[in-house]
Order: structure tokens, then sequence, then C-alpha cells
């Protein structure tokens, strides 16, 4: 059976006649009777009454029009679903995403949906190779990165830089700056294993080479909590960290903005034009940053 087929025969039912039928479809009577009775006969029934003077529903035409109504009507459906979907105004958005800062992605989430409201956007916390393979692999459509900057095969696109945060001991001599110079610090230096999250490692490490410094590694960094308490309690030490959900606030523990560096946030897209539910993220992006 053929949509082409549905079309004609309900055209026919509405029209009343194979020549006025064709002339709406915008084909030749002939064609449209020849596949009418296609369908009559792939179906079993008949389902027009034909004399020399008039074209008439039969018992099963009659029954059987709603049901090919239905089908073209869906098929309207589908053809204007997929329009919206190239347009950008409907469709699934797949997305890799990250911890904060602050509401931030909510906010931005907030202004797809005033544009595209029928988009619908899908979460997905991933590690951070997880999230790159992913959308190298059209699982997301995209995903954020903190730090990495560079990414093969795919395209990094900044949309928001933030401050990083040194927490220190509370009775340290720096504790009374406002903000601090990676330069100034020397103590013992707490960051996680490179392989927890190796572009955040590689910056920090960068700018210390950069600042002209070469801290010693103190005792690993293991959870947040964990750390920051053995910062104030421990011997003099300190760790570099990102917001995620406001500021700690720990007792004998210090925490200072750092001068330099800012850590990057990237979307992570395949290569070429967006799609038009990345693009109206994007710009959901630069009207929250």
């Amino acid at each position: 059976m053929e949509l082409r087929q549905l079309e004609y025969f309900v055209a026919v039912a509405e029209e009343g006649g194979f020549g006025v039928a064709a002339e709406r479809i915008g084909i030749v009577q002939s064609a449209v009777s020849q596949q009418v009775r296609r369908l009559e006969r792939e179906l079993g029934v008949r389902l027009f009454d034909r004399t020399t003077r008039r074209v008439q529903l039969s018992g099963a035409g009659e029954r059987l029009l709603p049901e090919a109504r239905a089908v073209l009507a869906a098929l309207h459906r589908t053809r204007q679903v997929a329009a919206d979907v190239r347009a950008g105004v409907d469709g699934v958005l797949r997305l890799g995403t990250v911890h904060g800062p602050g509401d931030r992605i909510y906010r931005v989430l907030s202004e797809l949906a005033a544009v595209a409201p029928r988009v619908q956007v899908r979460p997905r916390r991933l590690a951070l190779s997880d999230r790159l393979s992913a959308v190298r692999s059209g699982e997301l459509d995209a995903a954020l990165i903190r730090a990495l900057s560079d990414a093969p095969g795919l395209e990094l696109l900044p949309v928001w830089t933030d401050p990083l945060y040194v927490a220190l001991p509370a009775g340290h001599p720096l504790a009374q700056r406002p903000a601090l110079d990676l330069a100034d610090l020397a103590d013992l230096l707490r960051l996680a294993p490179r392989e927890d999250n190796p572009p955040f490692h590689d910056l920090i490490t960068s700018a210390c080479r950069t600042a002209g410094i070469a801290p010693p590694l103190g005792p690993p960094f293991t959870t947040f909590q964990e750390t920051l308490t053995d910062i104030g309690v421990g011997d003099p030490s300190w760790t570099v960290f990102y917001e995620v959900a406001g500021l700690p606030e720990i007792p004998r523990v210090t925490v200072r903005r750092l001068t330099s560096p800012t850590m990057t946030t990237y979307l992570a897209v395949p290569p070429g034009p967006p799609v038009p539910a990345v693009r109206h993220l994007l710009e959901g992006l630069i009207r929250v940053t």
C-alpha cells in the first residue's frame, strides 16, 4: 500500500468523482483511477460503487475512509514535526552536563525553554572521557567541558569563565589578603591525582610553572570536605578549587580568590554548523553568561 493511493482514495471520496479528484491533485484522471483500483485489489474490497453517471462510496469505502484520513493526518503531523525539528523549535537535545556553579545551568535551560519551549532537554552526567566519546559518536548532541581546550574530532566553544579559589589555613600570613597570586604560595599543594581530572590538574601545574613556583605536593586531595578540614588542622598546605554550590565555610580555613589562572568551560560539539537546538542552547549560554 502506498500513501498516494490513500490520498487519491480520500480525494475521490471527498470530491465525488475521479475527474474532479484528479484536478484537485494535479494529475490525469487515469492515474487516479489506476491507483484506486490497485488499492482495492490490495485491500480485497471495493471502495466505490461506479456507474456511468456517478461514483459513490461503497459500504467498505465508508468504513475505511476515516482510517485513511487518520493515516494521512498522521503523515502530515510527522512532516510538520520534522520541519519543526529542522527549524529548531521542536526536538530533543541530548546534553552532557557538569555541576554548577550556582544555578547557571538552570538559568541556561530556562533561556532555552523561553526560545524553544518544545525542545526537550535530556541532561546526562558522564565522566569527561565518556562525555567526549558520546559527542563524537552522536549519542550526545553537545557536552559542557571544563578546562580542556583541545579535543580531537570536536569543536570546543568557550561559553563562560570562572575564577578559581585557594583554601589555606586561617592563620596563614596570606589569609589576610583579599586575593592571592600563585607566585606567593609555596607551602604544600594538595591536588587530586591527575587521572581524576587531567584538564584541571594540568591547568594548575602549568600555571604554577608560569608563576615560577614548584610547590611540593602534599597529601593528595581526597573528598572536598576532608581535604579542607585537613588544611585547617594539619601542616601548612593549600589547594585550588572552583565553585560548584557556593563557597565553603570550614572552621580554621580561609578561602581567597586566585588572581590567575581562571577556568574556562566549553561546549563540545561536532564540527560544522551546529544543529538548531544546539544553536538555541548557545544563544541561551550567551545571554546567561
